[in-house]
């Protein structure tokens, strides 16, 4: 402190930081520091007017104001002070001087921060200002103070300072305060009514100052206060209200003493504040009142209306409570009036001893009352404290004068009240709990009897109540629970007349729970059970009229009560019971007229049925809780009598009555240890009627009850005897499933929990009624009739559907495995079907599906065990793997989805008997056509697995298997069901081949896409490719190829018709070679496949299809495709086409393909030419394989069928023609196996063999000499084949002459030579052109071959010729005369003269034209001038061609005729030996037995005939 000091310099203004350490240190420490205050305020006051700056001057406020603080602070404590001779007057100067300078200078300073230290300042410096000087400033300090609230927006510092100035004044007894008292109220009342805003705390600590301000002012002026304050209660206005009130009830409770005379008027004042309904007034009245309830206020005449307040503020709605929250409160609710006004009552009911002679027991007659419904919590809690206290008064205190208090309700009153709310436990804060407590603290102003069972009982009731919550408590069983406690209370008391009371008090509360119905449903039974438990049947009787009577008949939860109360009250008086209700049925009530007491004269055609409606229930309610004994006689002749003949109507309420109360009879039928005995007429009738309700309900929407109580209706009847028929139970089954399985997916919780509800016991009403059914068909038919009602909604394409439908299964079958009792071993049936028809469903996209169907799964394996003879506690660890391949079906993976389906089908696979798996194959195969693709692709592979693991033992059963296999193709639609189709296939075909094969080829022709697929799947493997390849040959061999139609035994040209087995092996092969996997078991093949294909190509040709395949390809959409397909021969060409390619020849196909080969193999005359092509593309390409090919051919020459001995033979003609023959070494074997077919009967194969033969001398020509004498002998043969001048062999046998004599041996020649040229002179004249060009071309070929050394016989034919080749020159057909150009060159050596021979080449050049005149009549000259011996042979000859068909021959031979000049015949003697004897050469001898008879040959020749006219140019030139 000395240091401090020493910085204070007189006449210096200190640093700011020193007034702030001094100021600091003062109030820290003001015994240490207040001693040293005067010396220095001496040294700092002299410095005051120096300061100039603002900030300086705030540094003095600051140090002046914690000065005067410290100061106070000493003064107030000089008991402990270190020097108590200090006196408030050792400051008083000082402060005054600084007073003076703070308030007359700075204070009218502009700078607001400095104002408000000047004023922070001067409510400490107040009090240590002298008396005389404090009151002579007040007149001006007051009103500069309140000046200033105008000025600054944060009063809290005004306030604070005017709070401290006003008790200095207070301490010194000025007078001025009251001329400033008036303006003083009015700024503080506008500051305390200002809105409090919790973000901002200055405000709430402003005002606690002026709150401060007023008890200064209360303590001083009280009379003067509450006048200003008392009417400001009158006002209309929120802020002024609840700004007053917050004043009077500082003021009550700040200033206690001097307001206790002053009560009768603070509490008059509370009269218009009372009626307010603004919930920030109410909370400010609240209050006040808990203020006036702690000073003796409420005990004051008037007081009761404030409790009463108090009370209606707890009963207040939670919807009516403010939406915005408190100043201080974090949660909303805390400050609620509701909130405020529990906690003020609970507070001042336990806290304010002096409350409890004035609330006890006057709370007690707000009880009853409807509008303090919502305070009974805290009313029952603030009545079980004061009870609690009165008892521990004494027993005097505690018990109630109801005669002194008229106002209280009665004990059966309060009883009946408390026992209903507590049905509700958990509303209104848990009044349950806070009702029982107060009603077993309550017992012995009830009655004296039950204390003992109440404080044993109750307790367990709230024991009951702590163990749920408002969500889990069962409030059926909890009713049930308040009921029993009544109904012991009754059987305790047993007094009829207390029991009497206690139920006209219930009856009389009814009216007071119109706005609660469960609590009013509640009440019913109670009064039900205290009806019950009354001895007086007249009593009973009249309480039962007057509920029929004054029962509001339009609420549904009435009506329910209403019958609640009759059928309890049954129990004990079910005559009494049922003749009030049939005194009420006979009523006008029923007959829409007026009825008793008038009370339904205006009701209309709707509240009448709302009636019956509730008459009906009552039935029902009494029907089921009479006693059993009595029940069954009264059933059919009182009961269902009254409830039948209401059936018809259409009112939905009055429906749903009869449903239930009609379940309720049921069910008490059932119930009775009688019904075994007891046989039920009205069964059917009433089986009928409910169906009927069932049907009626909307199918996709569940908006009552009905369906579900008439089938749990339906299920009570079910067990009663007589049985249904079967279409009965049939259409119960049916349509109950429709009722629920086409409703739409049941709503969420938060959308709907009600519906849901409804929805669950819909659905185990369902349940219920399915297996009760069951029960009485416990066999396998049973349950597959059963199942086959739930199979259409298995198969469902909409989820929800199949979800439930699964699950019922499940539950069904449970139940069967529950109840089997096997006494025999005998199989189950039915397993495959069901098994089939559940285990798809393990892949449905909805989770609980798949988990349902693996349970049905299981279920019925274990029911198979069960018919097998095992025990129901046997456990199978193959079906035990069901249940752990449970998870893998959860899981949305495709791949772990199906993977999980396959081990479930192996499951099946080892449990399923063998007689079992056909059905449930078949049933599988239904599954494939499934509209979800994942059940469908589960069925694939559950069949594939199944084929695989026990498809050995299903031979028999192949053919169904296939034809199923091919009819679901055909109906699915998913692209997965053919690959795994094709996979099925293929796993049958693995295990029994022949019978697939045998079964496929049964199927309808054309084969359509999927058949094909199926046929392809077989050649996914090599070895099984090779044994269906052989399979299919063997079928295609094994039937003829075609049959003759009956045209044939008519005359006409015969028909053909195509086999059906060959044809369909054809077009499965087909299928089978178009898979790439087939081309290993195609090369194995290769041969067999290769001839038998071309033997199948030639057996063909021309042949038909049936007529029923013809009509279907008239019918066919694409005309190509049908040709393709079932044309006989072209599927054959098409199918040895795709051996080709598959078998790596693809050069071969395409080599047919550029040359048109496969299209001339289709056709019956191009056919030939097509085997052809065919061989000699093989040989190009394909040469290694012949020799295997030729093997299997080799048998073919002594085939039935002609077209099979022409196609072979012109493919292994062909061969010859290539090299190929030779380089395999298949040259010997080709010439075998074509002699010997040299003397087949067709004659079109004998031509192919010597084409073949011919074609030696291209493909092997240095073969031709060692093969000479055979090859010659087979075409001279051929020259003589057959009488037909046109024979085609011999045709094919002078061509190939033609291209063999320049290859064999000249010897070889020279023995035939002659007759070979004989034999072809009458061809030179054949009408065919293609004779005519052959015979010529090898009368050439002979003449080359001699090379003019021929044998004179020879030579003779050569002169014999020459007539027709020069005449044919002239031919028609260039081919002819160019033949013959070619032969008369080669004839030319042989005649021995030059001239002649050079002629020949002159003009018979290729090529060249020939001018036929000049050339005749060159060859003439020459002819006349060597050989002029022969021009009569040649003219006898010429004269043969003047009848020449051939217009040009015809005018070439009187040409020829007329070139040759005639020369005197020579003697036979002299003539030379130029020529053989005429009569060795054939066509010579023949011209001279024409000359001989006179024929043309016999005219001489000489100049022609003028009448002719001219002869040829150059005719005059002749010899």
């Amino acid at each position: 402190m000395e240091e401090l000091l020493r910085k204070l310099h007189p006449g210096t203004l200190p640093h700011c930081a020193v007034l702030h350490t001094l100021a600091s240190l003062s109030v820290a420490n003001a015994f240490g520091v207040v001693p040293f205050l005067p010396s220095v305020l001496s040294s700092l006051l002299p410095v005051l007017g120096m300061a100039k700056q603002d900030t300086v001057r705030v540094a003095f406020c600051s140090a002046l104001q914690r000065f005067s603080e410290g100061a106070l602070e000493y003064l107030a404590n000089l008991d402990r002070a270190p020097d108590p001779t200090v006196r408030k007057d050792a400051f008083a100067t000082d402060i005054f001087s600084a007073y003076d300078v703070l308030f007359h200078q700075w204070l009218q300073s502009r700078e607001a921060k400095l104002r408000l230290a000047v004023v922070e300042a001067l409510g400490p410096m107040s009090h240590l200002l002298p008396s005389e000087r404090l009151e002579e400033q007040l007149p001006k300090l007051l009103p500069g103070i309140l000046a200033l609230y105008k000025k600054h927006s944060e009063t809290f510092y005004l306030s604070k300072s005017l709070g401290q100035i006003l008790e200095a004044a207070v301490s010194v007894g000025s007078r001025t305060l009251e001329t400033q008292l008036d303006a003083l109220l009015a700024a503080l009342h506008s500051q305390i009514c200002v809105p409090v805003e919790s973000s901002s705390p200055l405000v709430m600590s402003n005002q606690k100052e002026v709150l401060r301000c007023f008890t200064v002012l209360a303590c001083s002026l009280p009379d003067r206060l509450l006048a200003f304050l008392l009417p400001r209660l009158d006002t209309s206005n929120e802020r002024t209200r609840v700004g007053t009130l917050q004043v009077v009830r500082h003021v009550i409770n700040s200033a206690a003493a001097q307001m206790e005379d002053k009560k009768p008027f603070i509490l008059s004042s509370m009269r218009l504040p009372l009626l307010d309904t603004n919930s920030k007034v109410k909370r400010a009245v609240v209050q006040v009142i808990s203020a006036m309830a702690h000073h003796g206020y409420l005990e004051q005449p008037g007081g009761e209306v404030m409790i009463e307040y108090i009370v209606q503020q707890c009963a207040l709605p939670p919807e009516q409570e403010p939406e915005k929250p408190g100043p201080s409160s974090k949660d909303p609710k805390a400050d609620s009036v509701r909130a405020v006004s529990v906690r003020t009552l609970y507070l001042v009911s336990t806290t304010v001893d002096r409350m409890s002679h004035v609330l006890w027991p006057y709370l007690l007659q707000f009880l009853t009352p409807v509008r303090f419904t919502g305070a009974l919590t805290p009313l029952c809690r603030s009545l079980v404290h004061l009870a609690q206290k009165r008892q521990e008064a004494g027993a005097d205190a505690f018990l109630i004068q109801y005669d002194a208090h008229a106002s209280l309700p009665s004990p059966y009153a309060v009883t009946a009240r408390l026992l209903v709310v507590s049905s509700s436990p958990y509303l209104g804060d848990g009044r349950g709990v806070a009702a029982l407590r107060l009603l077993s603290v309550l017992h012995p102003n009830i009655h004296p009897l039950l204390g003992q069972h109440w404080e044993t009982t109750v307790p367990l009731l709230l024991g009951y109540l702590d163990e749920h919550t408002e969500e889990t408590l069962p409030q059926e069983e909890w009713e049930e629970k308040l009921l029993m406690f009544l109904r012991d209370t009754l059987a305790i008391v047993s007094d009829n007349a207390w029991i009497c009371q206690l139920s006209l008090e219930l009856c009389r509360q009814l009216p007071c729970y119109d706005e609660t119905p469960q609590e009013k449903n509640f009440l019913y039974k109670c009064i039900g059970t205290t009806l019950g438990a009354a001895s007086s049947k007249e009593v009973v009787r009249k309480h039962l009229q007057e509920l029929l009577e004054t029962a509001r008949y339009q609420e549904e939860a009435e009506r329910e009560g209403l019958a609640c109360c009759f059928g309890i009250c049954a129990i004990s008086h079910l005559e009494d019971t049922l003749a009030q209700l049939e005194d009420f049925v006979r009523s006008e009530v029923f007959r829409k007229s007026i009825g008793i007491l008038n009370i339904f004269k205006d009701r209309s055609e709707n509240e009448v049925e709302k009636v019956k409606s509730a008459l009906i229930l009552c039935y029902g309610h009494v029907a089921a809780r009479a006693p059993q004994e009595l029940v069954l006689a009264k059933v059919e002749s009182d009961i269902l009598r009254n409830i039948c003949q209401h059936f018809n109507t259409k009112d939905p309420a009055l429906k749903l009555c009869l449903v239930q109360s009609v379940c309720m009879v049921s069910r008490a039928i059932c119930s009775s240890t009688q019904a075994g005995s007891f046989h039920f007429t009205q069964k059917a009738e009433l089986v009928a009627q409910m169906m009927e309700f069932i049907r009626a309900e909307p199918p996709d929407s569940l908006r009552t009850p009905i369906r579900k109580k008439a089938m749990l209706t339906c299920t009570y009847l079910v067990s009663v005897e007589p049985a249904l028929d079967e279409q009965a139970r049939a259409d119960v089954i049916r349509g109950c499933l429709h009722s629920v399985m086409a409703l739409l997916p049941e709503p969420e919780e938060k959308d709907g929990g009600c519906q849901k509800s409804l929805y669950l016991e819909t659905l185990h009403a369902l349940e219920g009624l399915l297996t009760s059914l069951l029960q009485r068909n416990m066999t396998p038919q049973g349950l597959q009739i059963m199942i086959e009602h739930l199979s259409p909604w298995i198969k469902s394409p909409r989820g929800h559907e199949r979800a439930r439908a699964l699950g019922l299964s499940a539950l069904l079958l449970r139940h069967f495995l529950e109840q089997l009792r096997v006494s025999a071993l005998v199989p189950f049936h039915n397993l495959g079907l069901l098994v089939g028809l559940f285990s798809p469903r393990c892949a449905d996209l909805w989770p609980a599906t798949r988990q349902e169907a693996v349970d049905c799964v299981y279920s019925l394996l274990y029911l198979q065990l069960g018919y097998e003879g095992f025990s129901r506690d046997y456990r199978d660890d193959v079906a035990e793997r069901l249940l752990s391949l449970k998870d893998g079906l959860v899981h949305p993976d495709p791949t772990i989805l199906f993977h999980t389906c396959h081990s479930i089908g192996q499951i099946i696979a080892k449990r399923l008997p063998p007689d079992q798996l056909i059905s449930l194959l078949l049933t599988m195969f239904e599954a494939l056509g499934d509209p979800e693709k994942n059940c469908s692709r589960a069925a694939t592979v559950m069949i594939n697995c199944l084929l695989q693991e026990r498809g050995g033992v299903l031979q028999e059963k192949v053919p169904e298997i296939v034809s199923v296999l091919r009819s679901k193709l055909q109906e699915a639609q998913g692209e997965h069901v053919l690959p795994a189709a094709q996979h099925s296939m293929y796993l049958l075909a693995t295990q029994h081949c022949a019978a697939v094969v045998s079964s496929l080829l049964g199927s309808p022709l054309p084969l359509d896409s999927h058949t094909s697929m199926l046929w392809r799947a077989l050649a996914v493997e090599p070895r099984l490719a090779a044994q269906v390849l052989g399979l299919l040959l063997e079928k295609m061999s094994r039937d003829v190829p075609f049959k003759e139609s009956r045209a044939f035994l008519l005359g006409r040209t015969p028909d053909r018709v195509a086999t059906l087995l060959p044809l369909s092996a054809t077009c499965a092969l087909f299928e089978v070679l178009s898979t790439p996997a087939a081309g290993p078991a195609v090369l194995e093949l290769y041969p067999q496949l290769f001839v038998a294909l071309l033997l199948r190509v030639s057996c063909t040709v021309g042949v038909q299809l049936p007529r029923n395949l013809q009509a279907q390809e008239r019918r066919g959409a694409s005309p190509a495709l049908a040709a393709r397909n079932l044309e006989p021969c072209s599927s054959a060409v098409d199918t040895l086409r795709a051996v080709l390619l598959r078998s790596g020849s693809e050069d071969v196909a395409q080599r047919m393909d550029l040359e048109g080969g496969w299209e001339l193999l289709r056709t019956s005359a191009g056919h030939e030419e097509g085997a052809t092509r065919l061989a000699r593309a093989m040989a190009e390409h394909a040469g290694p394989r012949l020799p295997l090919v030729l093997k299997a051919l080799a048998c073919t020459h002594s085939s039935a069928y002609e077209n099979q001995r022409v196609t072979t033979t012109a493919f292994l003609a062909e061969l010859l023609n290539s090299n190929v023959a030779n380089d395999l070494m298949l040259l010997d074997s080709l010439l075998e196996s074509l002699v010997a077919r040299q003397k087949d009967t067709c004659t079109s194969v004998r031509r192919l063999v010597l084409r073949g033969l011919a074609n030696l001398a291209s493909g092997c020509p240095d073969k031709v000499r060692a093969h000479g004498p055979q090859l010659l002998t087979a075409m001279i043969g051929g020259l003589d084949d057959g009488d037909s001048p046109h024979s085609p062999v011999a045709l094919e046998a002078m061509l190939g002459l033609a291209r063999l004599v320049h290859l064999v041996e000249a010897w070889d020649l020279r023995s035939g030579l002659l007759h070979v040229a004989i034999r072809i002179r009458p061809f030179f004249d054949s009408e065919k052109m293609e004779f005519r060009t052959a015979s010529i071309r090898l009368f050439g070929h002979l003449n080359q071959v001699c090379h003019g050394d021929c044998e004179d016989v020879f030579l003779d034919q050569v002169v014999g010729g020459l007539a027709p080749l020069l005449l044919h020159l002239q031919d028609p057909q260039a081919a002819v005369a160019s033949a013959c150009r070619f032969a008369l060159r080669m004839c030319g050596p042989n005649l021995a003269c030059e001239d002649l021979s050079a002629a020949f080449q002159k003009h018979l050049q290729e090529g060249r034209a020939l001018h036929f005149g000049e050339f005749l009549n060159t060859t003439c000259k020459h002819l006349m001038h060597h050989f002029p011996d022969l021009l009569g042979r040649l003219l006898t000859t010429c004269l043969f061609y003047f009848k020449s068909s051939w217009e040009d021959v015809r005018a070439a031979a009187p040409l020829f005729t007329g070139e040759q000049h005639p020369l005197p015949r020579p003697q036979a003697a002299q003539q030379p030996c130029l020529m053989p004897p005429l009569h060795r050469v054939p066509g010579a001898a023949r011209g001279a037995q024409a000359a001989a008879a006179g024929g043309p040959g016999s005219a001489h020749f000489g100049a022609p005939d003028p009448a002719e006219g001219p002869g040829p140019r150059g005719a005059d030139q002749g010899c």
